[in-house]
């Protein structure tokens, strides 16, 4: 019985430990994080600068992206729009109200929560030429809090050149980046590293590692367009 005892009391030991290091749910940081007060829905006007002033430091979720399908559905196709109930509602309930109310849906790639739609690629693509630049991407983090909203690729350069320890390509007059979507994101505590992967699932794009530089190219890959019957423009 005293072994039994003891099987049971690691057993209980290894859970209560596995639980601690899966850390607090990403639900539960955002429903920390109050919206401005005073809204009662979400549309394409105010969605995106709400979600992102409300987005704060925590310990779970370390930047909430807006991607390509999902900014289409608000500025676009002009077809999302989402009610919000609570009186005084939390980041939680705009995520919560636009996954049930839109074809937007929300995926948590720890650190990085993502708002999409089927139309978008939710693996990014990194390639490595440099491995010792890009180790040090994965120790270093970003100083202080970064929001963009709405910002093509040379804003995106001009306001990360001084928080990056490496340099971002393409300039910003290249011909290339015509075809990166603009970058609606905000982000606080990421390492360089996941703010490269923040950049290309943002703007639509890849990256390549060299020596001290990221080169970014357009992603080509096309998703499956949400199905329409559910959510009706209006």
């Amino acid at each position: 019985m005293k072994t039994l005892s003891k099987w049971i009391s690691l057993l209980l030991f290894c859970a209560t430990a596995q639980y601690a290091s899966a850390g607090e749910p990403w639900q539960d940081a955002l429903g920390q994080m109050p919206l401005a007060a005073g809204v009662t829905e979400l549309n394409r006007t105010n969605c995106v600068p709400l979600m992102l002033d409300a987005f704060q430091s925590n310990g779970v979720v370390k930047a909430l992206i807006f991607m390509p399908g999902a900014t289409d559905e608000l500025y676009f196709f002009g077809r999302a729009h989402a009610a919000l109930t609570n009186a005084a509602p939390s980041l939680l309930d705009a995520v919560t109200a636009l996954t049930n109310q839109t074809h937007i849906q929300a995926t948590f790639q720890p650190p990085l929560l993502l708002l999409h739609t089927t139309e978008d690629s939710l693996d990014e693509i990194a390639t490595v030429k440099n491995k010792s630049t890009a180790a040090k991407l994965h120790q270093r983090l970003v100083p202080g809090r970064v929001l963009f909203n709405d910002a093509d690729w040379g804003d995106v350069r001009a306001t990360l050149k001084g928080k990056l320890s490496i340099g971002l390509r393409p300039f910003e007059n290249d011909t290339e980046t015509w075809h990166f979507y603009r970058h609606d994101f905000a982000a606080c505590g990421v390492t360089d590293w996941e703010m490269l992967e923040t950049l290309a699932l943002a703007g639509k794009t890849t990256f390549t590692v060299n020596w001290r530089t990221a080169e970014f190219q357009p992603d080509r890959r096309e998703g499956v367009a949400p199905k329409l019957e559910t959510f009706q423009a209006r």
